[in-house]
């Protein structure tokens, strides 16, 4: 069964317009592909603060999820530079409630 994907308002708005076109075609690629299969053989998950969240390599980007197997969802929460994705993704998480 096909996972459905979900993208917060702030990856639609900031974070998809914002990558280099390439990355982009990329990431969306990648979520088609793999998190619409099978989004915990894919991704990694994160330890502390992010614990519960899963991360897929693009590249030198990330896309950080969430995944509820009952629902059979995947939450794109964020996505942007290995550099800067755990500031950010700590940032958009306090405005969000992942069940």
């Amino acid at each position: 069964m096909e996972y459905t994907i979900i993208f917060l308002d702030s990856v639609l708005e900031e974070d998809l317009p914002n990558l280099p076109k390439k990355v982009r075609s990329r990431a969306i690629d990648a979520i088609k592909e793999r998190l619409t299969v099978n989004p915990i053989d894919f991704g990694e998950s994160f330890c502390y603060k992010l614990k519960g969240f899963r991360r897929l390599r693009v590249g030198d980007y990330r896309i950080m999820y969430y995944t509820d197997t009952k629902k059979h969802e995947v939450t794109i929460v964020t996505i942007g530079h290995r550099d800067t994705i755990y500031e950010k993704a700590l940032k958009v998480l306090n405005n969000y409630v992942f069940q």
